[in-house]
């Protein structure tokens, strides 16, 4: 444990350097007093961080609540805004009390990276003219009709105070070499502010100026329409907790992918109970509204951080420096501040979040969310959001075009879009059209078919039929979608071995006997009709995704090092198709370490280009039960001296065999199976070579380097052919936990991340 004290502690003065800048960014972009930044960082840090369901989350001044603070500030002023946020406080705790936490990540995605967009859109324009020396408007048309009569009067001085900041921001992690090294554990943030402020010094520029601290004034409800006042603490409330809850999951899913012991998981409805707490506390104090944070939450995971004690601690650094520092604080220009936030607000607009939400065809309720966001108001862009997505969920729906063509061999029946009962009508009409006794094509283009549309259609192609004539159905590329007669007719329970719809009919032989042998090709034959039985039934359905697999190039997800052993069918395992798997195969699955003789490097060469050329990010190590290299091992000692290529090869796996001699009693200390005992030497062994061959691949320089960035995780796995059963392992407890049929994915291979 004492380790971990040491590392909460590093993480903790880490974010507590990147929280006090930023804190001081979001205050001044609001147009709150600065003070009220470090207060909702204080409280974000020890109210949220000792009661929050995400321990390694931290919470602070709510980036995507600038525009809307600013906006109660304007409105009816500080102390109605501090009010708000106690309000929202509230309600906060009444959802997180209803356990609805949940519920707020049915949101589509599309809408919550358009809504951020939109915010960071606002923000960044806004920040802009405090950069350019001047302030910002009431709203973004405002700011940005502005931008030219604010650059007619700007001072070059202090635009070049907000240019220094930015240019370290986004070159502070391209440094390279040793001082590179040295520097880069200084978060960029900081490093930004200090440099700006050391440039600054003598000049006459605008800077912070926190007023004396004393004793908060009581919150005063706003005046005004009863429904706006409403709208306001409704839009806190909703914003905050889709950032922290949105946020949890991310953090949760940061350290899982790095080495080392776990936070336990998120709980978001305590999580929820905990930010509404804090915004009660933070709206009693004087503070911004609080909600937790990517930025400050990713910032305290990579810095090592493993318990709630960090987040905790960077609240009352934060504390102390206020109290003890504050005339440090005020050296700071307000146009270093501004530029900070103004980055947080362009990094909010993430192209990799359009081209995902374009992939699934959701980029009109991105650009419509987005827009809302920046004509109207956060919550009116959230509304405009649902509704768009609403309008395309029904659209697609009920938008369904049927046409009838008739051609030379058939009439061909179209139907683009998904069926349903609305669009039973207009395929009836068009059956209609279809002469009997002819042959008719029915083309699906569509991903649903509701049982009313199903029975239309089947009982058409029933009574077509009786009436003399030939119906088949097909999909958009004319491939047809009922199989025929002399299709293959295995199914996933069938046994795989010897089908007999691939194996060769038996030829008498001219000695009398029964049948071909073996040496006279039967395995051949055998071979030659399961490829026939692929390019009949199979090649059709797969040619266009290998097509276009053959022009893009392969871009596999994940390297999947495992045996050579006959029984292991990894696409079947696996349930992968072309494309996913990059697999490498052989005898034990051995991952010989860097440093052995040059026999080995096919393995290593595969390793190396699947990591530095197809960019993998996973690599899954795979043992099996009744592996015969690991009953070769326990057998033989395979002497340095061995002359047989497979002695020679074995031989990588004897640090499997000397690390299985120093566990101390069968089944337990250094490897075990979850559910149940080891079963024997053998078992333990396949276990503990995927340990070991696990360690051997972190020894490969590219390997090592991509797990330390973050970028690379590996796994390990271990099939049990006889029960049909795959175990994945935890290496911080080296316990193989089976896989069950409901697990889902993130408690599988990603509790098993390096």
């Amino acid at each position: 444990m004492q380790r971990f004290h040491r590392s909460d502690l590093s993480a903790s003065i880490t974010v507590f350097l990147i929280a006090v800048p930023l804190s001081l960014g979001l205050a001044l972009a609001t147009g709150a007093p600065l003070q009220s930044g470090l207060v909702a960082a204080v409280v974000g840090g020890i109210v949220a961080g000792s009661l929050g369901g995400a321990p390694l989350q931290v919470s602070g001044a709510a980036t995507s609540l600038v525009v809307v603070t600013a906006d109660l500030v304007h409105r009816y002023g500080w102390r109605a805004t501090c009010a708000v946020t106690v309000l929202a406080g509230l309600a906060q705790l009444l959802l997180g009390v209803l356990r609805v936490a949940r519920a707020a990540l049915a949101v589509s995605p599309a809408i919550v990276h358009g809504m951020l967009a939109g915010i960071g859109t606002v923000i960044a324009v806004g920040q802009l003219h405090v950069v350019l020396g001047g302030s910002p408007q009431s709203s973004t048309i405002a700011n940005v009709t502005a931008l030219p009569g604010q650059l007619a009067v700007t001072d070059p001085t202090t635009p070049a105070i907000g240019a220094i900041t930015v240019a370290v921001l986004l070159g502070w992690r391209r440094l390279r070499g040793r001082a590179g090294r040295l520097l880069g554990v200084i978060p960029a943030p900081l490093a930004a502010v200090v440099l700006a402020t050391a440039v600054s010094a003598g000049l006459s520029l605008p800077r912070v100026d926190l007023p004396a601290w004393t004793a908060p004034v009581l919150p005063a409800m706003p005046t005004g329409p009863v429904l706006g006042i409403v709208a306001a603490v409704l839009t806190v409330t909703l914003v905050a907790s889709m950032e922290s809850l949105l946020s949890a999951v991310a953090i949760d899913t940061l350290q899982a992918r790095r080495p080392g012991p776990h936070a336990p998981p998120a709980r978001l409805d305590r999580e929820l109970l905990s930010q509404g707490t804090a915004n009660v506390v933070s709206g009693l104090l004087g503070g911004l509204p609080v909600a937790g944070g990517a930025i400050r939450g990713s910032a305290n995971v990579e810095a090592g951080a493993v318990t709630r004690r960090a987040t905790v601690l960077h609240g009352v650094w934060v504390l102390l420096c206020a109290g003890l520092a504050a005339w440090a604080l005020e050296l700071i220009p307000l146009a270093a501040l501004a530029a900070l936030v103004m980055l947080v607000g362009v990094r909010m607009v993430s192209f990799a979040h359009i081209r995902h939400v374009q992939r699934h065809r959701e980029f009109p309720v991105y650009a419509a969310t987005l827009g809302a966001v920046v004509l109207f108001g956060v919550l009116q862009g959230v509304v405009v959001g649902v509704v768009v997505a609403l309008f395309l969920a029904l659209r697609r729906l009920t938008h369904t075009r049927v046409t009838v063509t008739e051609e030379p061999e058939c009439h061909r029946v179209r139907v683009t879009g998904q069926l349903t009962f609305l669009a039973v009508p207009r395929l009836t009409r068009a059956f209609a059209q279809v002469p009997d006794g002819v042959n008719a094509v029915v083309e699906l283009d569509g991903s649903f078919m509701d049982h009313a549309a199903y029975e239309a259609l089947n009982a058409w192609c029933v009574r077509h039929r009786s009436r003399g004539g030939h119906a088949t159905l097909g999909d958009a590329a004319g491939r047809t979608v009922s199989e025929p007669v002399s299709a293959h007719a295995c199914r996933p329970w069938t046994p795989w071995r010897n089908h007999h719809c691939t194996r060769p009919a038996v030829v008498p032989t001219t000695g009398g006997g029964r049948g071909p042998s073996r040496s006279h090709g039967h395995d051949h034959g055998q071979l030659l009709g399961g490829v026939s039985a692929f390019q009949r039934n199979t090649a059709p359905l797969v040619r266009e995704e290998l097509a276009r697999l053959a022009r893009e190039g392969q871009s596999p997800g994940q390297l999947f090092l495992t045996c050579a052993d006959s029984r292991l069918v990894t696409s079947m395992i696996t349930s992968s198709g072309p494309g996913d798997l990059f697999t490498v195969r052989n005898v034990g699955n051995l991952m010989p370490p860097p440093g052995s003789d040059s026999s080995c490097d096919s393995v290593a060469a595969a390793v190396e280009y699947a990591v530095e050329v197809l960019q993998v990010s996973n690599i899954t190590v795979c043992g099996h039960s009744g592996c015969g290299a690991m009953q070769a091992l326990l057998g033989s000692d395979h002497e340095p001296g061995a002359q047989t290529p497979l002695a020679r090869w074995l031989r990588h796996g004897r640090p499997s065999l000397a690390r299985l001699g120093r566990i101390d009693r069968p089944g337990r200390g250094e490897v075990a199976l979850a559910d149940r005992p080891v079963a024997d030497e053998l078992e333990r062994l396949s276990l503990v070579n995927v340990m070991q061959q696990l360690d051997h691949l972190t020894a490969h320089p590219c390997v090592a380097r991509r797990v330390g960035e973050g970028t690379l995780h590996l796994h390990g796995m271990y099939f049990h052919v006889g029960e049909a059963q795959a175990y994945i392992l935890d290496r911080t407890t080296s316990v193989f936990s089976a896989v069950r049929p409901d697990t889902a994915p993130e408690t599988t291979l990603e509790t098993a991340k390096v």
